[in-house]
């Protein structure tokens, strides 16, 4: 008989977890009708931390993804009208990608999206319980030791 494997349980829920919050997102996206995909959606959301039009290799790297894939992204959202290409202003043979009306309008959907999604998957949980989570998560994140938690009611 082999020994429990609690390690390997939580790698189990976590990618669980994982594919229902990616189900859920994806559900209120085509629910809001914009014609984003998830990787679009990923795509639009880091473009908007740029302070200045970004190139396409910066988006690459910033995604951690082959150029082509950006490129294909990029194709899709210019073709909607989301972003649009643009010439460097110090170098004309550097094209960079900005954000048009639409492409912010979609943001504001897209965080709004997202907002429900997480409230439908939190919402089984209550106030101390999600504060709980989001220090455990930030240890995840962070990849530090976790601060010690005070005792939560189921």
């Amino acid at each position: 008989m082999t020994a429990p494997d609690p390690d390997g349980l939580l790698a189990e829920q976590l990618l669980r977890l994982t594919r229902r919050v990616h189900r859920i997102q994806k559900r209120h996206l085509e629910g809001r009708g914009l014609g984003v995909t998830p990787a679009q959606s990923r795509l639009l959301r880091t473009l908007a931390h740029y302070g200045s039009p970004p190139r396409m290799a910066d988006l690459a790297e910033r995604l951690e993804v082959v150029p082509r894939a950006v490129t294909t992204l990029v194709d899709g959202l210019e073709a909607s009208g989301k972003v649009r290409r643009v010439p460097d202003p110090a170098n004309r043979r550097v094209i960079r990608i900005e954000l048009t009306d639409d492409g912010r309008a979609a943001l504001r959907e897209l965080h709004a999206a997202r907002r429900a999604a997480a409230e439908e998957i939190l919402a089984p949980l209550g106030g101390d319980q999600r504060e709980a989570l989001g220090a455990l998560l930030d240890t995840l994140i962070d990849g530090s030791a976790a601060p010690p938690c005070r005792e939560v009611s189921a």
